[in-house]
């Protein structure tokens, strides 16, 4: 992606001890998105969260997790994103794992690579 303008935000919403082909979930997911081209992801830990399950996960002190829920957001394009989702599925059959995506239309109002 190296226009402005709209593109797609894909979140993909996992869990801290998830892995898949020796690597952190998280790990495996950006390594491929760069792999395959897409413009950016960053992976974000939250401190507290639920899913399907409603077992929660949470970094406080009395309750400390070690698997707190994981944020992958990933952006380009949607022609160059779209081929990313559909690999999704099968990404989480070989983890043997649970997790949600979600995707939005976003607006790009600056992209400037770094020196």
């Amino acid at each position: 992606m190296n226009t402005l303008g709209e593109a797609k935000l894909l979140r993909i919403f996992i869990g801290e001890k998830d892995r898949c082909d020796g690597l952190p979930l998280y790990e495996y997911l950006v390594r491929l998105a760069r792999e395959q081209g897409l413009a950016g992801a960053t992976v974000l830990r939250g401190i507290e969260g639920y899913g399907a399950a409603s077992r929660l996960h949470t970094a406080r002190i009395l309750r400390l997790s070690e698997d707190l829920p994981i944020v992958v957001e990933i952006a380009d394009k949607e022609e160059r994103i779209a081929p990313f989702v559909e690999q999704l599925p099968g990404i989480f059959d070989r983890a043997g794992c649970g997790g949600m995506a979600t995707m939005e239309k976003v607006e790009v109002l600056l992209l400037r690579p770094g020196k």
